[in-house]
Order: C-alpha cells, then structure tokens, then sequence
C-alpha cells in the first residue's frame, strides 16, 4: 500500500488521502510526558507552509499539530511532499474551533504561548519549554482575537535586519527548536 501511496505521489495521478487525529489523539500521546509540543496553526493558508511547519514539528519530536477544518490549508500532495514525508510519523488534528481546543490542552496541562511580532516578550525570554502548545497566525492576518485572548503569553523572535519577520515556516522552525533545546 505504502509503495502505492508514494508512486502514486510521484506522477501525480491519486490524491493523496490522510486520516486526520483528533483532539483527543494529541492529548493521549502528550499523556505522563513532562515535555510535549502541539503546534496549533491559526488559519495558515499556504500548503507549502504547512507542510514545511509538520517537517520541522517531527523532526524536533513534536506531540503534533493542530488546524482549523475551514478557511486553512489541508494535507493534501503537496503537504506530503514539502513535509518530506514526516506527515506520515505526526499527528495532525482538524478542529471546528481552535480557541476551545486550546482552552482544552489547558486543562490538559499545557501553557499556550503565541507567537507575535508585536509582542513585548522575547523568545529568549518566555517560558517555551515543558508541555507547551505554540500558536502561529496567518502571515497577512495574524493570530484571531478569540485565539489570542485564549493564549496564556505572547512572545516574539528578536530580530536585527531591516526585514519585517520570517515566514510563518521558518518562525516556527526556530520556535520549534529553541522548545528542543530547553527540552535537552
């Protein structure tokens, strides 16, 4: 089946069709572990992104990911293969409601922390470390209102080129690993 899926990949021809984990799933695999990552994406739109974001979620060991069932980008081709296929080794949730899922993983033990470039706090400086859910917004819009009022703090990557920011990929990449390295 396996050698189907990714010949099927190459050319083109079949969709590629992923079993989506819930809620749920993400709490029970972060369940006695005293340092978990769920990466809760607000509305990212761009595959490409998104795809990029569960590569770099799995290679740091990330518990998983969480994105909105309407108005994001999906896992589809394209996310398999920017992934580099780290899809197949982490969860990814589909959510009606982001902001209820987050205020979930609270009572799960999880501190929400989202990622801001108007934030006062740097990343040196927040508490990314332990049971830790990471919030990233679209680049255009940002985090929604209700999704950051539900976020316990806010931080933001420093910074000292004249560019804006990073893309919301390479954000989280640097978030992700600077998670890892307080993990060590």
């Amino acid at each position: 089946m396996r050698e189907w899926r990714e010949q099927s990949l190459e050319f083109g021809d079949a969709p590629y069709v992923y079993e989506y984990a819930s809620l749920y799933d993400l709490i029970e695999l972060a369940r006695g572990k005293k340092d978990a990552l769920i990466i809760a994406l607000d509305h990212i739109t761009d595959v490409g992104n998104l795809g990029a974001i569960i590569r770099s979620a799995e290679v740091v060991g990330a518990t998983g990911v969480i994105i909105p069932k309407k108005r994001a980008a999906q896992v589809n081709n394209t996310v398999y293969r920017t992934s580099a296929g780290a899809v197949e080794y982490l969860k990814v949730a589909q959510e009606a409601n982001i902001s209820a899922s987050l205020k979930r993983l609270k009572d799960e033990g999880f501190w929400v922390g989202a990622a801001s470039a108007e934030a006062p706090t740097s990343l040196w400086n927040a508490p990314i470390e332990g049971r830790l859910v990471v919030v990233m917004g679209a680049e255009d819009s940002g985090i929604s209102r209700l999704v950051r009022e539900t976020c316990d703090f806010e931080f933001k990557l420093p910074q000292r080129g004249f560019t804006q920011s990073l893309n919301v990929a390479q954000a989280c990449t640097a978030i992700a690993y600077e998670w890892l390295r307080r993990a060590q």
